[in-house]
C-alpha cells in the first residue's frame, strides 16, 4: 500500500515537472523565435520551470483519467478539456499572483475576447492544443518511465526536495519584494537575508515579465 502511494506520487510529480519544463521551453521559443525577444525567466528563481504548465498538465491528467475510449470525437474532447482547464488554471494563477505578490506576468486586456485581462480566446485555444500535445505525446513519454524503479524513486524524491526549497525561496523573495514596495523595513533575520540575497535588481531579471498592475 505504501509503495503504491509512493509510485502514485512519483507519477504525479513527474507529470508536473514535465509540464512545467516543457512550458518553460515553449514560452522561450515563442518569445525568442516568434517575437524576436530575449530569454524569458517567468519561472522559479533557480529552476527552469513554469509551474502553471505543470498544474495544467496535472489538471488534464485527472480530467482525462488517462484512459479514453478511442473514437472520432476524442481529439475534440481533449481540445475542449484543455481549453477549459488551461484557461481556468491561467485565470486562477494570475489572480493569486496579483493578490499575493502584487504583480502580474501577463495582461490580455488589449486583446480581443479577454476576461479581466487574465485570459483570452487566443491563448485558451493554445491551451486546447497543448491538451492534445499532452495526451498524444507527453503522457506516452511519461508512461515509459519505470516509476517502480528504486533509483527513479530516489531521484524523484531528491528533485522534489529541491523543488520545494526553490518554491519556498521564490515565494518568500517575491513576497518580500512586495513588502519593500510598500516601504516595509526588514523586521527579522529572514527578511534581512532576503533583502541581501534577493534584491529588486536580481528579481527583476529573474521575473523579467512581471509588472505592477495599474490601478
Amino acid at each position: 500500500m505504501k509503495n503504491s502511494k509512493v509510485e502514485k506520487y512519483c507519477l504525479l510529480f513527474t507529470i508536473f515537472i514535465f509540464g512545467s519544463f516543457i512550458g518553460f521551453i515553449l514560452e522561450n521559443f515563442y518569445v525568442i523565435i516568434i517575437k524576436n525577444g530575449y530569454l524569458l525567466r517567468r519561472s522559479l528563481i533557480y529552476e527552469p520551470l513554469i509551474p502553471i504548465y505543470g498544474i495544467g498538465a496535472l489538471t488534464m491528467y485527472f480530467l482525462l483519467k488517462i484512459k479514453q475510449k478511442e473514437n472520432k470525437y476524442l481529439i475534440l474532447k481533449i481540445f475542449i478539456i484543455g481549453f477549459i482547464a488551461g484557461s481556468t488554471v491561467e485565470y486562477i494563477c494570475s489572480y493569486m499572483q496579483q493578490n499575493i505578490f502584487g504583480t502580474i506576468s501577463w495582461d490580455y486586456s488589449k486583446k480581443m475576447f479577454n476576461l479581466n485581462g487574465r485570459i483570452n480566446l487566443f491563448h485558451s485555444i493554445l491551451w486546447g492544443l497543448l491538451g492534445i500535445l499532452f495526451y498524444y505525446l507527453i503522457l506516452p513519454m511519461i508512461e515509459q518511465i519505470n516509476i517502480k524503479s528504486k533509483k527513479v524513486k530516489v531521484l524523484l524524491v531528491i528533485i522534489s526536495c529541491i523543488f520545494v526549497i526553490d518554491c519556498t525561496i521564490s515565494a518568500l523573495a517575491c513576497y518580500r519584494q512586495k513588502e519593500r514596495r510598500e516601504n516595509s523595513i526588514a523586521s527579522n533575520k529572514i527578511e534581512v537575508l532576503l533583502d541581501k540575497h534577493y534584491p529588486d535588481e536580481f528579481l527583476n531579471k529573474v521575473y523579467n515579465h512581471a509588472r505592477i498592475p495599474k490601478n
